[in-house]
Order: structure tokens, then C-alpha cells, then sequence
């Protein structure tokens, strides 16, 4: 087996050196895997489509269990509008109605320091809101970067409903408000970075966003701001840090971020192809080739395989956050396993790996590296897809290596193939459907990259060429 392994190394090892992404789309796939990428983008669309409220537009954290909305999950919600509209699932008309119900909705939602009641405050949003009022819930915090990812979405249904009828007029109107009223220097506890969140009863967390992580879009937002702008040296103190995760991983010298999401969720609306901050432009690559680089880790460590999990191989790996089976430890095989229930789960057992599988590590992966990402999306339907694939695509995560008759978390037992969720959720959701949708004709980086607040945030923090320095086409 350590034989079999060298070749792998040596061609991770020459992908590391391969020179920036141009700024054009990947080829997409054909024949059998893109009648499965079809099938799953509508599927998966279907999720935010279905599930979502009609009346507010609030889209659940989870689904088909009881859940409160995720605001996060809303801004993927509405990114995932404009994609139906193009992929043919709705009309464009279904898609203004359900946009200005949401934008409405949160124009509108109450903001204010009570603990209750409330749907916000210095417009920011809670992370949790109840799914038919709108208000806080499960007593969660007014999040930075939960607001951060509403507001992406926001912005991706502001620039694209481009028309000048009256109801798109509108969108732009209440996208526009929507941004503006958000207070990121409030947000500001310990400048000049911006507070991971707050609670009303008892203030601001003592977390700062410090690269790096999924909180990227936090900044280039609050960098643009016309109303509560941050100062550019909040870019300098977000990325201070850079060096302490700097290093080779599985054979991959790249910024470093456990769970793989981190890698992804700035880069569902922000094209990074070719453009450069001051750390990157050091470092000779990009935040799109970094990210290129963690995803080819997480192969080269599925192929490693050091716990000696079931199924992991090049064709099924994604270690992410996602949910898992239960909070336990179990002897097997004569070694101790920790097998953990929502985790932020990343490579290796110091970073939570259980050996749970989420679909999303590699499917919204697609954008970065289709030539990995496309036959892991494929496998894991083809051998586990009656287990893992329903209504709306691939359910949250599986375990092939977790088959024990003791109380779950989540999910259901499978006597024979493991653990599998019985829940879809809506921020994995998210990313499969819009990183697809680049992957294959960059639909939704096509219009962010006209979005003045994205091209005003990347330039205040000092990113540079590219697209960036081209005009923004309406």
C-alpha cells in the first residue's frame, strides 16, 4: 500500500506548483456525470425551494427534522434563486415574488437590545430565527458572519434582477437598505477587527475573526460599507495571523483551515481567480489556488487514510463540518474511536475526524478541482447513493465505520453500512448548488464580479489584478 502511495505524492507534489487560475470557466463535465450534476443541482435547488417559508422567505437550518431558520441558510437561499431561474426550474417571475417576500420580510423584522422578540439588532441578524415569526431563537447570537452570508445573497438577487419594472426596482431598493443599515463598526469591539457576535444579555463575545477561516466575506462587506465602513488596516489585522496556518498539509503547501468549508463559503460569491491581496501576492498564489490546494489534501489524506476509516480512498473524502452519529467513545477493532454528533470536523483526529463523510467536502469542491470533485460526487452516488441520495440530493453525511446499537444524535443506523443523517442542511445545501453552478458557467461569480460593494471591499483590502481591474459589465 505505501507503494501504491508514491505516485499520488509525487502528483500532489507537482499540482502544488502549477501557476494561478485564469479567470475562466472549467470545462464542464459530460455524459453520465453531467446528467447526475443535472439532477443533482435540481434536486438540491428543491431544498431552499420547498422548505423555505412562503410568507417570510426564511429557509430552515434543517429539514425534514423541526428546525429554526438559518439566516445563513436564507442567503444561500436566495442565491439559489437567480440559479433556478437559469437552470430553467422556475420562472423569473416565482423568483421576484419569493426574493421580495424575504427582502420584505428582514426590511421589516424588528431590531432592537431586547432578548426577545427580536430579529436583529445594528443590522445584524440572529444566527437562529423561529421559522414563522422571525424572532431570536434557541438563544442564539447576533451573528457577524451568519449576517455576512444573508447578506452575500442580498447582494447576488440585487445585482442580477437588473430589470426596471417595479418590482425588481424594489430588490435593488431593499438589498441596498439592507446593507447599508448594518452597524460593522459597532460590530468593532476590539478594533480594528470585527467581533465574531453578541448576546443581549450579556454583550460581545470575546472571539475576533482573525484568518484564516470562512469569515473572508465579513471583511471585504464591511470594507465597502458607504454607511459604517471599516478602516483597511481591519484586512492587515485579519490576515496577522496567516502565518501560524501557513505550512504543507498532506502535500500541499497552502494557508491552512481544518474543516473544509472555511475553504469554501467566501468563494461561493467571490470570484478570486487571478486577483491578489498583499499575503497572497508574497505567497505567488491566490485564494482560488489555495483553496485548490486544500482540496487536493483532503484526497491525498483520504488516500493516507491514517485511522484506518471505512470507504476513504481518491474517490470519497471531504472532511467538513457537518453533522455525525453521536457523542461517544467506542472501542473497535481493539482501538478507541471518539465519534462525534455536529462537529466542526477537519483532517486527522486532532481535528475531529470520525470518519464521517459530508457530501459537500467534495461536492462543493467542484469549482476548485472538478477533476477530483466530479468522480467523488459520482462514486459516492453510485455506491452509496440509496443510502445518501433522496429529495433534495445527498443527505448531510454518512459513516461506513460507524455500525454500534447505541442512541443517536442524529440520523439513523443502517445494520451492515454504517451510520447515515436523515437531515439535509441548508448551509451544505448551499454551496453544492452555487459551486456547481460556477463550475459549469460561472453564474453566480459572473454576477458578483459586478457587484460595486464586492469590487469596493477587494479593493480596500488591497487586492489587485484580474478581473478586479477591469470594468464591472451591467
Amino acid at each position: 500500500m505505501r507503494k501504491r502511495l508514491m505516485p499520488m505524492a509525487a502528483l500532489v507534489g507537482a499540482i502544488a506548483t502549477m501557476p494561478l487560475a485564469p479567470a475562466e470557466a472549467a470545462p464542464a463535465s459530460t455524459g453520465p456525470a453531467a446528467a447526475l450534476l443535472d439532477d443533482l443541482s435540481e434536486r438540491t435547488f428543491r431544498f431552499f425551494w420547498e422548505t423555505a417559508n412562503p410568507a417570510n422567505g426564511l429557509v430552515p437550518d434543517r429539514y425534514p427534522s423541526p428546525s429554526f431558520s438559518s439566516i445563513a441558510a436564507v442567503g444561500f437561499g436566495l442565491t439559489a434563486y437567480p440559479i433556478g431561474i437559469e437552470r430553467g426550474y422556475i420562472t423569473r417571475a416565482q423568483a421576484r415574488e419569493r426574493v421580495l417576500t424575504t427582502l420584505r420580510f428582514f426590511r421589516n423584522a424588528p431590531q432592537g437590545k431586547q432578548a426577545q422578540g427580536m430579529s436583529g439588532y445594528k443590522g445584524f441578524f440572529y444566527h437562529f430565527l423561529d421559522m414563522k415569526t422571525g424572532a431570536r431563537s434557541s438563544k442564539s447570537e447576533l451573528s457577524t458572519v451568519d449576517t455576512a452570508l444573508l447578506i452575500a445573497g442580498v447582494l447576488h438577487v440585487q445585482s442580477y434582477f437588473d430589470g426596471a419594472d417595479k418590482e425588481e426596482t424594489e430588490i435593488r431598493r431593499l438589498a441596498d437598505e439592507l446593507y447599508r443599515r448594518v452597524d460593522w463598526q459597532w460590530a468593532q469591539a476590539r478594533p480594528p477587527s470585527i467581533v465574531l457576535g453578541w448576546h443581549p444579555e450579556t454583550g460581545m463575545l470575546p472571539y475576533d475573526w482573525r484568518g484564516y477561516n470562512e469569515a473572508m466575506l465579513v471583511y471585504v462587506l464591511a470594507l465597502a460599507s458607504p454607511t459604517y465602513p471599516v478602516d483597511p488596516k481591519a484586512w492587515d489585522e485579519w490576515t496577522s495571523t496567516y502565518d501560524k496556518t501557513w505550512g504543507t498539509s498532506w502535500g500541499q503547501e497552502h494557508l491552512g483551515f481544518a474543516s473544509h468549508f472555511g475553504h469554501q463559503y467566501s468563494h461561493v460569491w467571490i470570484d478570486f481567480r487571478g486577483i491578489q491581496d498583499a499575503y497572497m501576492r508574497k505567497r505567488g498564489i491566490d485564494y482560488f489556488e489555495n483553496s485548490r490546494r486544500a482540496t487536493y489534501a483532503q484526497q491525498a489524506y483520504a488516500v493516507a487514510n491514517p485511522l484506518g476509516c471505512k470507504g476513504y480512498g481518491a474517490k470519497l473524502w471531504g472532511v467538513t463540518a457537518s453533522d455525525g452519529p453521536a457523542d461517544a467513545t467506542i472501542t473497535t477493532d481493539g482501538k478507541r474511536r471518539k465519534f462525534r454528533s455536529y462537529a466542526g470536523r477537519g483532517m486527522g483526529k486532532e481535528h475531529a475526524d470520525d470518519c464521517t463523510i459530508a457530501p459537500t467536502g467534495a461536492a462543493a469542491s467542484i469549482a476548485f478541482a472538478p477533476e477530483i470533485a466530479i468522480p467523488a460526487i459520482t462514486d459516492m452516488h453510485a455506491r452509496y447513493g440509496k443510502q445518501i441520495y433522496g429529495k433534495y440530493g445527498f443527505l448531510d453525511a454518512f459513516n461506513p465505520s460507524f455500525d454500534f446499537g447505541i442512541k443517536l444524535a442524529n440520523g439513523r443506523r443502517v445494520p451492515g453500512f454504517g451510520w447515515i443523517d436523515t437531515d439535509y442542511l441548508g448551509i451544505d445545501q448551499g454551496p453544492i448548488l452555487a459551486m456547481i453552478a460556477n463550475h459549469r458557467d460561472e453564474s453566480v461569480w459572473r454576477v458578483m464580479r459586478g457587484n460595486p460593494v464586492i469590487r469596493t471591499g477587494l479593493r480596500r483590502a488591497g487586492f489587485t489584478g484580474g478581473w478586479l481591474e477591469s470594468e464591472a459589465k451591467p
